[in-house]
C-alpha cells in the first residue's frame, strides 16, 4: 500500500503546467460558496419554520437554551442583541463575526451555580441511566405476520401523524385554538416530506447492517453518508462529524441545542427494533442520541424509544405512559417534567386544563426544547386513552413542536391499535408514498420500510 506522501509526490510529478483559459478558471465557485454561507448564516438569525410558516430565531434559542441548562448568559444577552442589529441591517461580515463570538462565549459560560437546573441529578451516560432504574424482563413477541402488520401500522402512523403536526408546528395552543378552534384532521393537503424522519432512516440502515451490535459511530457514519442538511442540534453534529469529531463528542461540543427535541423525536424506531424490550430500546435510543444530544436531551429519545417497545406488549395507553415514566432515572430533571405531567393529567378534568397547569412551568425553555414536547405528549397519550383520533387532537392543541410529537405518540397508538387504529380519512390522502432527502432514499414506500424494520428485529432478535 502507498504511503500518502508517496501519492502526493507522483501526482505533483505527473502535472503538467497549462495556461487556462477566462472560462476555465474556477474563481466563480467561490462567489457561490460565500453566498450559500451568508444564506445559512442569515436563517440562524431569522428563519420561518417549512411547514408551518412559524418564525424562529436559532441564535436567539441558542443563548435561551444555555441559560436553561444553568449557564450564565449575561455575556452573550449582549452579544445577541448587537447580532440582531447586524441581522437588520444586512451588515454579513460583521454579522459573521458576531455569531463566531456568540457561539464561543456560549461554549464558555460559566455555571450558575444558584439555577434550579443543578438541584437534579445529571444523568451523562446509559451505565447511569442503567443503574438508576429497574426494567421489565423482556416480553415475548411473537415476530410473525402479525408484528409485521403492527410494525407497518407504526410507520404509517408516524407518516400520517408527521404530515398532520407539519402544519401547526411553532404555536401556541392558546393560538391554535383562536385560528382552528379544534384540529381534529388535516388542515391543509399532506404530503410526507418531513425533516424528523430523515434520522430514523440513518438509524435503521445501520441497525440492518450491525444489529445490537451498532454503535454510536455507526449510526454517525450513516449520518455523514445519508444525511446532507440539519437543524439546530443536528446541524452542529454533523458539522462536528465531517471534521471527525465522534459521538459523544459530536453531541456535545459547541452545541448549544443539546437538550432539544431532536432525540426524543427518533426514539420511536429504536422501539421498534426492540419489540416488549424497555431495557434495549433505551439503550439503543442512547447509542443513537449521544450523536447530537446529551443528558436530558438524551433520556428524551429513551422515553419514546420504551414507549415504543412496550407499545406492542401494553393495551393501556396510561398505564404504559405511567410505566415509561418510571423507568427514567427518579432524580433527573426530565424525570420532574414526566412527573409533573402525569400529576397536571391526573388533577384535571379534561386535556385543556391539563395543559393550561403545564405552559407556565416551561415558558423559560424554546418550543423546541425537550421538556414542553414531553408534556405535550404526556397530556396527549393520557386522555387521548389509545384513541387514534382523540391522540392527535390533542398532541395538536398543546401546540409546540407538534409534528415530533404527532409522529411518536401516533407511532405507539398505531403499534398498539393495529391499522385498524387509523381511519381512512388519515391514511387515503397518504397512500403508500414516503418522500425524504435521504440520500439513496428519496422515495420509498410505507410497506416497503415496515418490511425492512420488521426484518431487521428479526434479525436482532435471533441473534
Amino acid at each position: 500500500m502507498p504511503k500518502a506522501w508517496q501519492e502526493e509526490l507522483e501526482e505533483r510529478r505527473r502535472a503538467r503546467p497549462r495556461v487556462l483559459s477566462e472560462e476555465e478558471q474556477t474563481w466563480d465557485e467561490m462567489t457561490k460558496v460565500q453566498e450559500l454561507q451568508d444564506q445559512t448564516l442569515k436563517m440562524f438569525w431569522h428563519s420561518e419554520v417549512p411547514g408551518s410558516g412559524a418564525p424562529e430565531c436559532l441564535m436567539r434559542a441558542a443563548v435561551q437554551d444555555t441559560e436553561t441548562r444553568g449557564r450564565d448568559v449575561s455575556l452573550a444577552e449582549a452579544l445577541l442583541q448587537e447580532g440582531l442589529q447586524a441581522y437588520r441591517q444586512n451588515d454579513l461580515g460583521r454579522l459573521h463575526a458576531i455569531t463566531a463570538r456568540l457561539l464561543a462565549t456560549l461554549d464558555r459560560a460559566p455555571l450558575d451555580p444558584t439555577h434550579s437546573y443543578w438541584s437534579f441529578e445529571q444523568v451523562r451516560t446509559w451505565e447511569q441511566h442503567e443503574r438508576a432504574v429497574s426494567f421489565p424482563q423482556p416480553a415475548a413477541v411473537d415476530l410473525g405476520e402479525e408484528f409485521l402488520r403492527r410494525v407497518h401500522a407504526g410507520w404509517l402512523a408516524q407518516v400520517c401523524g408527521g404530515a398532520f403536526g407539519t402544519a401547526l408546528e411553532g404555536y401556541t395552543a392558546a393560538n391554535l385554538a383562536e385560528v382552528f378552534g379544534k384540529v381534529t384532521g388535516y388542515v391543509r393537503r399532506p404530503n410526507t416530506y418531513n425533516d424528523d424522519i430523515t434520522f430514523e432512516l440513518a438509524f435503521l440502515e445501520a441497525f440492518a447492517q450491525r444489529g445490537r451490535a451498532v454503535t454510536s459511530a455507526d449510526v454517525a457514519e450513516q449520518w455523514v453518508a445519508l444525511i446532507p442538511f440539519g437543524w439546530s442540534a443536528e446541524y452542529f453534529a454533523l458539522q462536528n462529524l465531517k471534521l471527525g469529531i465522534y459521538p459523544p463528542e459530536s453531541g456535545e461540543r459547541s452545541n448549544p441545542y443539546t437538550e432539544w427535541i431532536g432525540a426524543q423525536m427518533r426514539g420511536a424506531v429504536c422501539g421498534l427494533v426492540a419489540p416488549g424490550d424497555a431495557r434495549e430500546a433505551a439503550r439503543l435510543a442512547w447509542v443513537d442520541g449521544v450523536i447530537s444530544h446529551s443528558g436530558n436531551g438524551v433520556l428524551g429519545e429513551t422515553f419514546n424509544a420504551m414507549l415504543t417497545a412496550l407499545a406492542f406488549v401494553r393495551r393501556d395507553a396510561r398505564a404504559l405512559v405511567e410505566e415509561v415514566a418510571s423507568l427514567i432515572p427518579a432524580q433527573s430533571q426530565y424525570r420532574w417534567v414526566l412527573d409533573q405531567s402525569l400529576a397536571a393529567c391526573k388533577q384535571s378534568p379534561d386535556a385543556r386544563t391539563a395543559w393550561d397547569r403545564l405552559e407556565p412551568l416551561f415558558e423559560r425553555h424554546n418550543w423546541i426544547h425537550a421538556y414542553p414536547n414531553a408534556a405535550a405528549e404526556v397530556v396527549a397519550l393520557w386522555f387521548g386513552a389509545g384513541d387514534f383520533d382523540l391522540t392527535m387532537r390533542y398532541i395538536a392543541m398543546c401546540g409546540q413542536d407538534v409534528d415530533c410529537n404527532a409522529a411518536q405518540v401516533a407511532t405507539v397508538i398505531g403499534i398498539m391499535g393495529g391499522p385498524e387504529a387509523l381511519a381512512s380519512r388519515w391514511t387515503e390522502p397518504i397512500g403508500d408514498d414516503l418522500v425524504t432527502y435521504v440520500r439513496g432514499m428519496e422515495r420509498l414506500s410505507i410497506s416497503g420500510l415496515a418490511r425492512r424494520t420488521a426484518e431487521a428485529a428479526r434479525q436482532y432478535c435471533t441473534k
